[in-house]
């Protein structure tokens, strides 16, 4: 009797446990790890994924027509380990008859605590006073020293009332916030009920918050919508925090914003590129304070993100409804 072809899967880099364990536990595949946590070169990539039935992928992996061309058509599903895909050319899978398969839902909790902890931490200026302590700067009590902004019956805007979006309501809620705004393709009276959100205008929102938290997916409507006439509405008092994407926000202008004093302090925990350069502007403003793309990055979530990234993978294979798929 003869045996049926096993069918190949390449994962772009080493994922999480529990992730692993499910790929390794599927009879039916042929999988082929990229055995790094350093991203894959583009070169590396286009010769591994050549004639594979799946593709598991990450964020940093673009993944184009000339990816897709490499593989060749077999390729039938990809998954990515994440809830954004700007990183995958969708019409171009969508001609092809691909399946997508993302992870929503499983980072929406971590990405929420990080965005309040960003928040907390830029507004009250955890960074300079850490350092302050370390060089000396800590001489003795001052009334004024180290002053920051408080969330005390503030207005908060959120960009993007999505599932993140309506987490960080959530959490800063109880701060006592005063009101709450929010900004978006469409209103969303059903979500906003909760917060009574009001809807407005992302220029109206930069001109009537004293936070801001950029939550929305990176769509060619909002890129590059945080920009110089967005930063000019915000008050000089006001915080901006973004956990979406690097390209939603125009950093020449942020720069400008920060240094100038027309807004007080920003807080991104996304940029453009990602890494950020050592040797960017940003990085020499004490009132910008920037992290490495953590959102999601607790134990509990990155292993739940990789399972259901390899049960969407193998669910597609087999032709069975994945957990999570992207309707194209």
């Amino acid at each position: 009797m003869r045996l049926a072809r096993l069918m190949k899967v390449f994962v772009t880099g080493r994922i999480p446990p529990e992730g692993r364990a499910e790929l390794a536990q599927a009879a039916d595949c042929e999988v082929e790890l990229w055995d790094s946590d350093e991203p894959i070169s583009r070169k590396e990539l286009e010769h591994r994924v050549a004639g594979a039935h799946g593709l598991l992928c990450f964020l940093s992996d673009r993944v184009d027509k000339k990816v897709l061309d490499a593989a060749g058509p077999n390729l039938r599903v990809i998954s990515t380990m994440s809830v954004g895909v700007d990183h995958l050319a969708l019409d171009e899978i969508k001609k092809r008859g691909i399946r997508v398969g993302y992870t929503p839902d499983v980072l929406t909790d971590a990405t929420a605590e990080l965005a309040v902890s960003l928040l907390l931490t830029t507004c009250r200026r955890l960074p300079e006073a850490i350092e302050e302590v370390k060089n000396g700067g800590w001489t003795s009590w001052k009334p004024l020293w180290m002053c920051g902004y408080g969330l005390t019956q503030s207005t908060v805007g959120i960009v993007g009332l999505g599932r993140i979006g309506q987490a960080i309501a959530r959490r800063l809620k109880p701060f006592g916030v005063q009101r709450f705004l929010y900004a978006g393709r469409q209103p969303k009276p059903q979500e906003a009920a909760e917060f009574q959100a009001e809807f407005v205008s992302a220029l109206q929102l930069a001109a009537e918050s004293d936070f801001i938290v950029v939550a929305c997916s990176l769509t060619p409507e909002t890129k590059g919508l945080c920009n110089g006439d967005f930063f000019r509405k915000m008050k000089k008092t006001a915080v901006f925090v973004n956990i979406s994407r690097g390209d939603v926000v125009n950093q020449d202008d942020l720069y400008q914003a920060l240094a100038s004093g027309q807004i007080a302090a920003a807080g991104l925990d996304v940029t453009t590129p990602e890494p950020l350069p050592t040797d960017h502007p940003l990085l020499t403003l004490k009132n910008c304070v920037i992290l490495p793309h953590i959102g999601s990055a607790t134990y509990k979530t990155r292993n739940a993100m990789s399972l259901l990234a390899s049960n969407n993978l193998l669910a597609g294979l087999r032709g069975q409804p994945m957990p999570s798929e992207l309707k194209l």
